[in-house]
């Protein structure tokens, strides 16, 4: 199973340089355009913040993309919700989030949430892919509610004939940065509990816009790097900066484990300072959208 796995595309509905001078539109046509020779791929993974203000014009535009990619491929693709994303909207467009490459939608299960959580279920060549919702309305950090995680426990139940691959927004592992850990999922351990001696196989996340491996107890997770921006970790600390660069994830999952290759797009502004945050404006950050406020 070869996945390629993008996320925070950040589109709006003006296909226009954003706030920072980024044209999101115009990142994901040149990270696509950059991926033209790679063909060998089994489904395409959006994990969320597809849209940047929450419009439908904004996910029409990203289906669009990379439903091209796609269709060339003939491949699924499939989405998740991310902090910047719009429930209302994200369903109008893209349903379920599961899609065939013609664009018709291929769930096989959707969750019933009273809170409209968007979280589905579909098989790709035996691998069962689960999208979650971690988006909590106005806010930066993450959250799994009870009504999901109940939901993924009765789905868990039966094994797919190849494992599960969970994709949602908010890593539910961090470094030791302060931003991230008020910023990621707040209820890891009940993600955990929920999982544990499940089939899953491989949690797929972005929202950090930088690539991060570790382990949820035994699970790899891995957090694909942004295709708007990258976050650049060698900023002065309790700062941060964020670059040009549209990045990727080609990740294969194999008999004995998952691999990971990071894809750049080739862009001669790649590296530039797309925006800088000091301490206080990253503190203002994290008290108007971390955990607890």
């Amino acid at each position: 199973m070869r996945i390629l796995h993008l996320s925070d595309t950040h589109l709006d509905r003006r296909d226009a340089p954003n706030k920072h001078g980024v044209n999101a539109t115009q990142s994901l046509r040149r990270m696509l355009a950059d991926l033209r020779h790679l063909r060998a791929v089994d489904t395409i993974v959006v994990s969320g913040d597809i849209a940047d203000d929450g419009s439908p014009e904004a996910y029409v535009a990203a289906r669009a993309i990379v439903r091209e990619f796609a269709a060339e491929r003939n491949v699924p693709v499939i989405y998740s919700t991310g902090n910047h994303d719009e429930r209302q909207a994200f369903a109008k467009v893209l349903g379920s989030g599961h899609l065939d490459p013609d664009g018709s939608d291929r769930a096989d299960t959707l969750i019933a949430s009273h809170e409209a959580e968007r979280a589905a279920v579909s098989l790709v060549d035996g691998h069962r892919f689960i999208t979650l919702d971690s988006l909590v309305p106005g806010k930066g950090y993450g959250h799994l509610s009870r009504t999901q995680l109940d939901w993924l426990r009765d789905v868990l139940g039966t094994p797919a004939p190849h494992g599960t691959v969970l994709v949602f927004h908010h890593p539910p592992i961090t470094l030791d940065v302060e931003v991230q850990q008020a910023l990621g999922l707040q209820n890891p351990s009940e993600l955990v509990d929920t999982i544990r001696g499940s089939d899953v196989r491989l949690i797929l996340c972005g929202h950090f816009h930088l690539q991060i491996f570790g382990f949820l107890e035994t699970v790899p997770v891995w957090v694909t790097p942004g295709v708007v921006s990258r976050v650049d970790l060698t900023a002065a600390p309790r700062t941060e900066r964020a670059v040009r660069g549209a990045s990727a994830t080609l990740v294969q999952l194999g008999a004995h484990g998952p691999l990971f290759h990071t894809l750049h797009a080739r862009d001669p502004q790649a590296g530039e300072t797309v925006y800088e945050l000091d301490e206080q404006q990253l503190r203002s950050v994290i008290d108007e959208l971390g955990a607890g406020t």
